[in-house]
């Protein structure tokens, strides 16, 4: 069936200025990490994109890892582009991100070299059909890297055309302050940095915020619903099949006795509130005007439509 995009897409959705920049993002970001992957979840994903564009989302949020397997997510949007949205390319803000393992070898592992950085993000041209990202990330901080081959990179593909905004992700505030002053002396602004945070995550209220607001740079944050956390999922416990029970990245870090009372705790002042626990989540993360947008994932149109 044709897509044809509703008409009223940008009447609810409010828009934030991306730091000092020129560019304006939504509230709400969708991120392709975990649910877009594979040929099995083409259709239920692609329902979710066409949804969220007519809700107002016009910034999907990709990696050259995503799927699994990997690449797959990145193959599956572009699918989506060529016969949902290709009409709507000047709407969206489309970012991709490098720096974890993909492929095999020396310069394909988990880095921040040139090689990588650069055949990184060619590779994820081809895969979504694309001229051009909006946005590119450092994914993370590459200890056995130079900074200044990392960002370097990133200037690269800004001025080749190959990304109009360059971002970092999980830095540090030091390594943030760094990175922005070796972008600056090659005269590329860095846009945007991609953190985690939640109310269960709270780690760049310490210092990050304050140096993303005295650098100008934008703050999108990701898993603001603490991998799923801060929705209804986990009201009655751990679900066996879900994702945070099965450990990796931070979810193992949350998910204690503590928090999960914590979590029945919210839930009451979110029904208080006339909100799910999960709009309230959001709603928190965006309280402070220093985060541009909160990044969310969402397995079903349902869930989309309750963040």
């Amino acid at each position: 069936m044709t897509y044809t995009a509703a008409t009223n897409r940008y009447d609810a959705m409010p828009y934030r200025r991306t730091g000092r920049s020129g560019l304006d993002l939504p509230a709400i970001s969708l991120g392709l990490w975990q649910n877009f992957g594979g040929a099995d979840v083409f259709e239920t994903g692609r329902a979710i994109l066409r949804r969220a564009f007519d809700l107002g989302v016009t910034h999907f949020d990709l990696a050259n890892n995503y799927g699994p397997p990997y690449g797959s997510a990145e193959e599956n949007f572009g699918r989506v582009m060529a016969t949902d949205f290709k009409a709507h390319r000047d709407e969206l803000v489309i970012s991709t991100k490098a720096g974890w393992d993909m492929w095999p070898g020396p310069y394909g592992g988990i880095g921040g070299s040139r090689k990588y950085l650069i055949a990184s993000c060619d590779q994820s041209l081809k895969r979504m059909g694309l001229d051009y990202v909006d946005i590119f990330y450092s994914h993370r901080v590459d200890p056995t890297t130079p900074l200044e081959e990392t960002m370097g990179a990133l200037a690269h593909l800004h001025r080749t055309g190959k990304a109009l905004y360059v971002g970092i992700s999980s830095y540090s505030p030091e390594l943030t302050r760094k990175a922005h002053a070796i972008l600056k002396a090659e005269g590329v602004p860095l846009l945007i940095h991609q953190p985690s945070y939640s109310m269960l995550n709270r780690w760049i209220e310490d210092a990050l915020l304050d140096t993303l607001e005295d650098l100008g740079v934008g703050c999108i944050a990701f898993s603001p619903l603490a991998q799923g956390l801060l929705s209804n999922k986990y009201l009655n416990g751990v679900p066996a099949d879900s994702r945070v029970s099965k450990g990796g990245s931070f979810g193992e870090q949350l998910l204690s006795a503590d928090n999960l009372e914590r979590i029945q705790a919210l839930n009451a002042i979110a029904q208080a509130r006339g909100q799910t626990l999960a709009q309230m989540a959001i709603a928190w993360v965006l309280r402070d005007p220093r985060v541009t947008s909160a990044l969310i994932g969402a397995r079903t149109v349902a869930q989309l439509e309750d963040s």
